[in-house]
C-alpha cells in the first residue's frame, strides 16, 4: 500500500511538472491572484463550473497539487484503456465516488473532508453541477459544511472561457484563450458552527459572492439542477442497455 502511494505521488508529481506547460500551452491561460493560494496546509477551493475540463484547468494552473472529485467510472475501465484513463486522473488528483444525491452526496463530502484533514487542497463546485447557460446559480452548502467542519479557509475561484475550450457535449478541446482567477482565501468561521443550517447558508452565500464578483456571470438567483430525463431518451437508454431491463 506504502509503496503503491509513492508511485502515485511520484506519477502526480511528473505529470504536472509535465503537463502544466503544456496545458498552459493549450488553455493560453490568463492567471490572476496564484499567491493567493496557500502554498501548504488544508484549503478548499469552490469554482463555478462551466465545462467538464474545469477540474484539470484548475489543478493544472495552481500553484500546488489539487484534488478533486470524478465519477468512479473513470477509474473502473478495463485494458489498457482503462489503465490510461485511471493513471490520468489519478495523476491529476482526481479521487473516484459514486455521485448522486441522499448517501452518495454525503460520502462525496466525507471523501472531500478526508483530503482537507490530510492538510491537503480540494475543489469543489457549490452549484453543483455545470451551468449549461453560462450564468452563475445558487451554491449548495456543501461547500460551508466542508469549510467549517474541517475549520480551513477557501479560496473562491472564477472560471472564464472554459466553457469554449471545451463545450458542453463535445469531446474535443478548442484552442481558446481562458481565465482563472484565485480570490482572497475567505474565513467562513463568523458565521458559526457546522451544524447550523443558517451558518452554512450563509458562508456559501459569502461563497457565491465572491465568485460572483470576479467572473461577473448574470446570477440564475435559483438552484442548478440537471434537466429532466424525457420519456423518449429514458425509452433509448433502457434498450442500449439489456441489463437495466
Amino acid at each position: 500500500m506504502e509503496s503503491g502511494l509513492k508511485w502515485w505521488t511520484v506519477l502526480k508529481f511528473f505529470a504536472r511538472l509535465l503537463a502544466a506547460p503544456l496545458a498552459r500551452l493549450i488553455f493560453r491561460p490568463r492567471i490572476i491572484g496564484r499567491s493567493n493560494v496557500p502554498q501548504r496546509g488544508p484549503v478548499l477551493l469552490a469554482s463555478n463550473h462551466l465545462s467538464f475540463i474545469d477540474s484539470i484547468v484548475i489543478t493544472l494552473v495552481a500553484p500546488r497539487s489539487v484534488s478533486f472529485l470524478a465519477k468512479a467510472d473513470y477509474f473502473s475501465g478495463t485494458g489498457f484503456k482503462g489503465w490510461l484513463s485511471r493513471s490520468f486522473f489519478t495523476s491529476i488528483g482526481a479521487v473516484p465516488v459514486v455521485r448522486g444525491a441522499g448517501q452518495a452526496a454525503q460520502e462525496s463530502l466525507d471523501a472531500g473532508l478526508g483530503i482537507l484533514n490530510d492538510g491537503n487542497a480540494f475543489a469543489i463546485y457549490p452549484e453543483g453541477t455545470r451551468s449549461l447557460d453560462a450564468r452563475l446559480y445558487r451554491g449548495r452548502t456543501g461547500v460551508a459544511w466542508l469549510a467549517l467542519t474541517a475549520k480551513v479557509p477557501v479560496v473562491p475561484v472564477a472560471l472564464s472561457g472554459t466553457e469554449r475550450l471545451q463545450p458542453v457535449g463535445s469531446r474535443r478541446i478548442h484552442l481558446h484563450r481562458i481565465t482563472v482567477e484565485f480570490g482572497a482565501p475567505l474565513d467562513l468561521s463568523r458565521h458559526g458552527e457546522a451544524k447550523s443550517g443558517r451558518a452554512r447558508r450563509h458562508a456559501t452565500d459569502e461563497v457565491m459572492a465572491a465568485i460572483g464578483r470576479m467572473s461577473d456571470q448574470e446570477l440564475a438567483n435559483m438552484y442548478n439542477e440537471p434537466p429532466a430525463e424525457t420519456i423518449g431518451e429514458r425509452v433509448r437508454r433502457v434498450f442500449r442497455s439489456p441489463a437495466s431491463l
